[in-house]
C-alpha cells in the first residue's frame, strides 16, 4: 500500500465552491492534482495507492477525504472531475468515522491529529533523509500543500521520520510522482 496524506491548509470544506474557480476554493486545483498524481497511471489506476486530503480551510471544520485506487470509480485525471467528487463528498453529512460518498471516496470530520492516531506516517521535508539513500520507504507519507506546516502541526509531527526528495522544493503533486517513481524502481 502507498498512502499520501496531503494537508490542504486553505482547502474549502464547503461543497458550494465553484468548479470554475478551483484555485479560489483554497487551492483545490493543487489538491486535485495530488489525487491524480497519487492514483492515475497512463491508461490505468494505481490500485495499491490511496490519497487522503486534509481540508482545513473551513468553514465547516476540518474534514478528511480518502480516495482509494483499489475501489474508486468514475475518476479521471482532470482537476474538474476530481473536484466534482470532492464536492459530492463534502455535501454528505458525516461524523468522525469515514462515510462513503461515492465508490472509493470517503469523507469524515477531523484533520491531522485524527490521521496521526491511526496511521504511522513519515513526513516529506527538505531536511530529511534522501529517499534514494533510505533502505526502505514508509507506507504513508505526509505532505503539505503550498504552505509550510503550522507550529501546531509541527508539534504533532515532531519526532516522525522525515524524507527529502533532493535539493529543490517541488509542488506536492510533483513530489508524489517522484515518490511513486522511486518505489516503482525499487519494486521492479
Amino acid at each position: 500500500m502507498r498512502r499520501f496524506v496531503v494537508v490542504g491548509h486553505l482547502g474549502s470544506t464547503d461543497p458550494g465552491f465553484s468548479l470554475n474557480d478551483l484555485p479560489g476554493a483554497g487551492r483545490m486545483d493543487e489538491l486535485c492534482r495530488c489525487v491524480a498524481a497519487s492514483l492515475c497511471l497512463s491508461h490505468g489506476m494505481r490500485r495499491d495507492a490511496e490519497c487522503w486530503l486534509l481540508l482545513l480551510g473551513g468553514p465547516r471544520g476540518p474534514k478528511t477525504i480518502c480516495f482509494s485506487g483499489a475501489k474508486v470509480r468514475n475518476l479521471s485525471p482532470d482537476e474538474r472531475n476530481i473536484a466534482g467528487l470532492i464536492k459530492k463528498a463534502l455535501g454528505l453529512p458525516c461524523g468522525t468515522t469515514f462515510r462513503e460518498a461515492s465508490p472509493g471516496v470517503w469523507v469524515r470530520k477531523g484533520g491531522l491529529a485524527a490521521v496521526l492516531e491511526e496511521c504511522s506516517c513519515a513526513v516529506l521535508d527538505e531536511g530529511g533523509e534522501d529517499v534514494r539513500e533510505g533502505s526502505s520507504l514508509p507506507e504513508t507519507l505526509l505532505l503539505s500543500d503550498h504552505l509550510n506546516f503550522t507550529e501546531e502541526e509541527e508539534a504533532l509531527v515532531h519526532g516522525l521520520p522525515t524524507y527529502s526528495l533532493g535539493p529543490e522544493v517541488l509542488h506536492a503533486d510533483q513530489a508524489i510522482v517522484v515518490l511513486h517513481n522511486e518505489r516503482d524502481r525499487r519494486e521492479s
